[in-house]
């Protein structure tokens, strides 16, 4: 039963978090210095423009972590929607994936926290688009575990009534 509400929010789910993959999630620039710094789930970037030169200098420090959490994810949100089966097992899969996805952000703050360094602290920077998502997300799956509990309650008072 994939036309399930629960269905369409764990894909909706999985939709977040893959897409979380493809945009900024965070930037801080400074006009004195000419110095970006961007965040995006697989790079920390911190972009150095030369004034004499004119050129930019890269420097990249990885941050794999948080795509890997996003991906591991968005395949989980997936695979738990072809186990609508076994609804015990679907909430098991979605608190897994509630953790998997609270630790996504918590990778992400930490990355945030370290970027807030690399540029006047006294500034803060911009969460885009992108961060936004696994909050999203995280909502998405507390909503289909609520409504896979409530087909289980549902099936067990019809069970009872027999």
């Amino acid at each position: 039963m994939i036309q399930r509400v629960q269905s369409i929010l764990l894909a909706m789910s999985a939709i977040a978090m893959g897409l979380m993959l493809f945009f900024p999630l965070w930037q801080k620039g400074s006009i004195e210095t000419s110095e970006v710094a961007t965040l995006d789930a697989f790079y920390l970037t911190h972009e150095v423009l030369d004034p004499i030169t004119g050129s930019a200098q890269n420097i990249l420090k990885n941050t794999f972590y948080i795509a890997l959490l996003g991906s591991l994810s968005a395949a989980l949100s997936i695979y738990s929607i072809f186990q609508y089966k076994t609804r015990l097992r679907q909430i098991q899969l979605g608190a897994l994936n509630s953790l998997i996805i609270g630790i996504t952000l918590g990778a992400l703050m930490y990355f945030v926290f370290k970027a807030e360094k690399l540029l006047e602290p006294t500034q803060q920077g911009n969460y885009l688009f992108g961060f936004y998502l696994p909050l999203a997300a995280l909502f998405c799956n507390f909503a289909a575990n609520r409504f896979i509990r409530k087909d289980e309650n549902l099936v067990k008072s019809m069970n009872r009534i027999r």
